[in-house]
Parts: C-alpha cells; sequence; structure tokens
C-alpha cells in the first residue's frame, strides 16, 4: 500500500508548512487528489490514521478533495471528462485529446492550526 508513505510524506510537508507558520499542532490537512493520480483516497485516510500516531498530528484529520480527470479537445474546444479507466477521446467531435487539464492532482491545499 503505497498510500501509507504518501501519508508519511503529506505529515512530514504539513509539519514543515505548520513550522514554517508558527505552530506545531494541526487540527486538519486539506489534499487535493486527481481521479488519474493513482492514490485510492479511502486508503490514504486509513494510512493517514497510522501515520499520526505518535505526532504533532496525532489528533488531526485529513480532508481528501477529489478532483475530476478533465481533458480539452483542441480541435472543437471541447472540455470532457475522462473517468476511470480513462478514454481521451472527445465525446462531441470524435477525436483523440492528449490535453490533459486536470486529474494527476496530489497537493495539499490547506492546513488547520488547532485551538489551543
Amino acid at each position: 500500500m503505497h498510500e501509507l508513505s504518501i501519508a508519511t510524506a503529506i505529515i512530514e510537508r504539513a509539519g514543515e508548512l505548520a513550522r514554517a507558520d508558527g505552530t506545531d499542532t494541526v487540527s486538519a490537512v486539506t489534499v487535493r487528489v486527481g481521479e488519474l493520480a493513482g492514490v485510492v483516497p479511502d486508503a490514504l485516510d486509513f494510512a493517514f490514521e497510522v501515520a499520526r500516531d505518535g505526532t504533532a498530528f496525532a489528533s488531526a484529520r485529513l480532508v481528501v478533495e477529489q478532483v475530476p480527470a478533465q481533458a480539452w479537445c483542441g480541435e472543437c474546444a471541447e472540455e470532457f471528462a475522462v473517468g476511470m479507466p480513462p478514454f481521451f477521446w472527445c465525446p462531441r467531435c470524435d477525436r483523440p485529446s492528449s490535453d490533459l487539464r486536470s486529474g494527476r492532482e496530489l497537493e495539499i491545499t490547506g492546513i488547520e492550526p488547532a485551538v489551543t
């Protein structure tokens, strides 16, 4: 389960960001996870609970914002859902697209300091 290594990296990076903001304790970490990022959100949530044990994040929760995969068709100027498994053919003009606009994200977008 590679989600455990991802959760550990999230905790390490979120800790760095929190310390840079002058706090050591965090109540929530928000991450954006793209549909094509290869991460199972439920597994990441479970891994975060395991990885946070014994850290300053022991009571923090993980907020996962799922990002759908979207591609762009330059031929007809249509943005369309890629889906899972991914299908990169424009539903409007039936041509392939190689312009993925979203869906590969895996990023921390917010850290909520704990209220003391």
